[in-house]
């Protein structure tokens, strides 16, 4: 699976990374921006993620925007809807309209820090990224 975490913290960035590493391979990007830079240079290089991992509150593009800006480029690009990426929106906001707002701009999951590798693996199994853990 090929993960890629979003998120300015370089505690949380090993964190998820560290969560994932036995059934991924993940990329890091520090801010909403280069996570979608990164997002599209992977789709046009035909090596997409399964999974990205964004973080709401970023400086630069917050996740909220960098979801949408992903989102429209996979339309833009007519990525056929079973092979959308799939976005966990990993954030200490736990507030209902970001939720909301996350889910109507497209968001498949949504993880409140502090997170839990329990908590990523059922995310995971929910999304179809992996079998039973």
């Amino acid at each position: 699976m090929r993960v890629l975490i979003v998120e300015d913290n370089p505690t949380n960035q090993r964190l998820l990374s560290n969560m994932l590493s036995g059934v991924a391979v993940c990329d890091i990007a520090r801010d909403g921006q280069e996570g979608v830079e990164f997002y599209q240079k992977a789709l046009t290089n035909n090596k997409p993620y399964d999974l990205i991992c964004l973080d709401v509150m970023m400086p630069v593009m917050d996740g909220h925007k960098a979801l949408a800006e992903i989102r429209r480029i996979e339309q833009e690009n007519q990525v056929p809807p079973d092979r959308l990426v799939k976005i966990l929106m990993t954030t200490a906001v736990n507030s209902p309209s970001s939720i909301d707002g996350a889910r109507e701009t497209g968001c498949d999951g949504y993880l409140v820090k502090p997170i839990r590798k329990v908590a990523l693996y059922e995310e995971l199994e929910q999304l179809e990224l992996m079998d039973g853990v």
